[in-house]
This record gives C-alpha cells, sequence and structure tokens, in this order.
C-alpha cells in the first residue's frame, strides 16, 4: 500500500486549498492509499469544531473533514499551529490526533509522496 502524505498550511474558507485536501485525502483513501493529512499553520483551523461558514461562499468543510477520518484517513493537527491559532485539543474535531514536530518528521519521511496545499 502505497503512503502519501498531504500538508495543508491553509485556513479553510479564504480559498479552494482546504477543500482540495480533503477531496485529494478522500480520492487516495479510496483508492487503497494509506492517507495523513497534516494541519499545520492557519490548516488547524479546519480541525475546529462548530465550524462557521456564514457569508464565506464556501462548503462547511467540518462534515467532510468527518467523512476523511471514519474512511481511514489519518488526520494530525500541528500541537503548536493549534496553540498559535488558540485551539485547544477539546476544540478540535474528533478523530483529528495532535502531533508534536518530531511526529509530523516521522510522518514526512515514511511518505512516499507528499503534496501541500
Amino acid at each position: 500500500m502505497s503512503k502519501i502524505a498531504m500538508i495543508l498550511r491553509k485556513a479553510p474558507y479564504g480559498d479552494i486549498n482546504a477543500a482540495e485536501a480533503v477531496r485529494h485525502a478522500l480520492g487516495a483513501v479510496s483508492d487503497d492509499m494509506e492517507v495523513s493529512l497534516i494541519l499545520v499553520d492557519g490548516g488547524v483551523l479546519l480541525a475546529r469544531k462548530g465550524q462557521d461558514d456564514t457569508g464565506t461562499g464556501f462548503t462547511n468543510l467540518e462534515t467532510t473533514l468527518k467523512d476523511c477520518t471514519e474512511m481511514g484517513v489519518e488526520v494530525f493537527a500541528d500541537n503548536l499551529s493549534l496553540i498559535e491559532h488558540g485551539l485547544k485539543e477539546e476544540n478540535v474535531v474528533n478523530g483529528v490526533k495532535v502531533a508534536d514536530e518530531n511526529a509530523i518528521a516521522a510522518l514526512l519521511k515514511e511518505a512516499e509522496k507528499t503534496m501541500i496545499f
């Protein structure tokens, strides 16, 4: 089974990067790939519970992120980025794992391919 790491650095609802990241993650896991979706910088905001997309013109991605975890995508949120954006672990969607920089480095090292959004 191929391993792929997808890094999301952009906050949801400002552009299409978050939507594309979860779309690609779902596609890859459906194709029997082992997928790690790694949320860093503003990307950790995708993991926030109770997202409000009102007035953004974008589709709410919280449900899609939950679909990812239910289908087998491993989703990781960078601990330092969570702190930087004022998010605590209890404010993160169920199934998202909080990881430090060493764990994220290990995921990237194990991946055969890496995509950055």
